[in-house]
């Protein structure tokens, strides 16, 4: 049997990304947003509203960097997402967390954060079902620690997902079966 539930931002997992700009002194800002995904291989979309600081640096310097938050650093994640830049000056440098500039796009990577895309301002979307931010992909990194045979092993990303039925966080990983391949045992 099944029962109704609150409606909510109900899909699950939802990623913990962290967005991260140049404030107009040249010192880093960075986001936490949950409701952002590929719209193709190498564009992101990001549900931002206009509101937040973190989009209006990326609209001014026309970039910004998409990198995905890991379990030793949930702690920053989450204030992040619970401080704002609005209203908090030094909340980059509060985090303790250092970033290097992008050599690819006017915007700051998160060392510590082990993925990153770094990406060019497309355009933003505004009307009621608009998405927001769109950006390009224009590069990625992976810090080595993740990287085997030069490949990203997501169980070594320990990346963390965001849980909005109980506003919890997550790790995500154990991989348990094969893309484009295990269901083909069903084929007849």
């Amino acid at each position: 049997m099944r029962e109704n539930i609150e409606i909510t931002e109900g899909i699950f997992p939802m990623p913990v990304l962290m967005i991260a700009t140049y404030n107009d002194d040249g010192t880093v800002d960075v986001m936490n947003a949950a409701w952002g995904t590929m719209q193709e291989r190498d564009h992101v979309v990001l549900n931002l509203t206009e509101s937040h600081k973190t989009v209006k640096n990326i609209k001014k310097r026309k970039a910004f960097t998409v990198s995905i938050a890991d379990s030793k650093h949930v702690v920053e994640a989450d204030y992040f997402g619970v401080v704002s830049a609005n209203n908090t000056k030094n909340k980059f440098e509060n985090s303790g967390l250092t970033a290097s500039k992008s050599q690819n796009v006017d915007a700051p990577i998160i060392n510590e954060f082990p993925l990153c895309l770094e990406c060019e301002f497309v355009e933003y979307q505004d009307d009621k079902y608009g998405c927001g931010v769109i950006g390009k992909v224009v590069n990625g990194t992976a810090d080595e620690r993740v990287l085997v045979n030069g490949k990203v092993d997501i169980d070594k990303v320990d990346a963390i997902a965001f849980d909005p039925y109980t506003h919890g966080y997550y790790r995500v990983g154990t991989r348990v079966g094969n893309a484009f391949k295990d269901g083909l045992k069903l084929k007849k």
